[in-house]
């Protein structure tokens, strides 16, 4: 028996539903689409997808992920005032669901990173679904604005349903993810380091982390987990439906950056108002930047020069 192209999709959307539940599918399926059809937004910078070829002064790169004998890719651009003889601040940038490496790796950011002289590195996090460790669950089903099934994020937004051909990067081989997928994603992350830290002479009191959309969710994340190796973080329209704001108050001495559109259909902006008040509350060192009509993807390039103002003002 032969299956049509809508037949096969059908059984891979019953998959993902098994696999991830209909909760997070609801949100592949209504964050990923609306991301591939709306226009690119300035520098072509699109909302953390990796549809756009890779920047030329990109170096793509793989290594051994020994946890399970794979090649996993990642991106680095270094900048040419970096030197072996000197300390050289450093930025991981962890992209959206369904991107790449180099879906921060573009644009403005590797201008503002050639000027400031960063190295600026884009793991995949195992793969284009993996969450960077942050736990399932937690703060979904309607907690703090979180998708479900009833009002999934992105409804109602323009270009929600994806361009006929246009595949899903998000959906592609979500059927078969181990079930250790977080951990998985949070160990690559940490591997990433590891190994620049050791190829290039970093400056440790000036090593930041940054992501976009589920990249906004593991800076938060692996930015409390881990905070001994950051000078600041910075979260882009975070995801962060699964995460509770109060984990803030175990990094009370860190400087935190949020950039948020207030147009944006993907990740209400209610629900990062929540993290901005709680920053507040706690009396942290941090800023919080709402574009008006900024929408999931352009919030990317538009906050880009504060990102790179504020990181430039603190270390550890």
């Amino acid at each position: 028996m032969r299956f049509g192209s809508r037949t096969k999709i059908r059984f891979g959307l019953v998959a993902l539903c098994v696999t991830i539940g209909l909760d997070q599918a609801l949100f592949v399926l209504a964050q990923e689409p609306a991301q591939q059809a709306a226009p690119a937004g300035a520098n072509g910078q699109r909302g953390g997808r990796g549809q756009q070829p890779p920047d030329p002064r990109v170096q793509q790169r793989t290594y051994v992920f020994k946890e399970t004998n794979e090649f996993i890719p990642y991106a680095v651009f270094v900048s040419s005032k970096v030197r072996k003889d000197k300390k050289n601040p450093l930025i991981i940038a962890l992209h959206g669901l369904g991107g790449s490496p180099n879906s921060l790796l573009r644009g403005n950011a590797l201008d503002l990173a050639e000027q400031g002289g960063y190295i600026l590195v884009g793991p995949m996090g195992y793969n284009p679904r993996g969450w960077y460790g942050v736990p399932a669950g937690g703060g979904r089903g309607g907690r703090g604005g979180a998708p479900n099934a009833a009002n999934p994020p992105g409804a109602g937004q323009p270009g929600a349903q994806a361009p006929r051909g246009v595949p899903n990067p998000a959906l592609a081989g979500a059927a078969n993810d181990p079930p250790n997928l977080r951990e998985l994603s949070e160990k690559d992350v940490m591997n990433i380091l590891d190994m620049v830290r050791k190829e290039f002479n970093i400056d440790e009191r000036h090593t930041y982390l940054m992501g976009h959309s589920m990249g906004g969710a593991g800076t938060f994340h692996l930015g409390v987990k881990y905070a001994s190796n950051w000078a600041a973080i910075a979260a882009i329209a975070p995801a962060a439906f699964g995460l509770q704001p109060d984990m803030l108050g175990s990094i009370k001495g860190m400087p935190v950056i949020i950039i948020q559109g207030d147009a944006d259909t993907a990740v209400p902006v209610a629900n990062t108002r929540r993290w901005a008040d709680k920053l507040k509350e706690l009396n942290m060192t941090h800023e919080y930047h709402e574009i008006p009509g900024g929408d999931h993807g352009s919030v990317i390039s538009t906050g880009m020069p504060d990102i790179f103002a504020f990181f430039s003002k603190h270390s550890k």
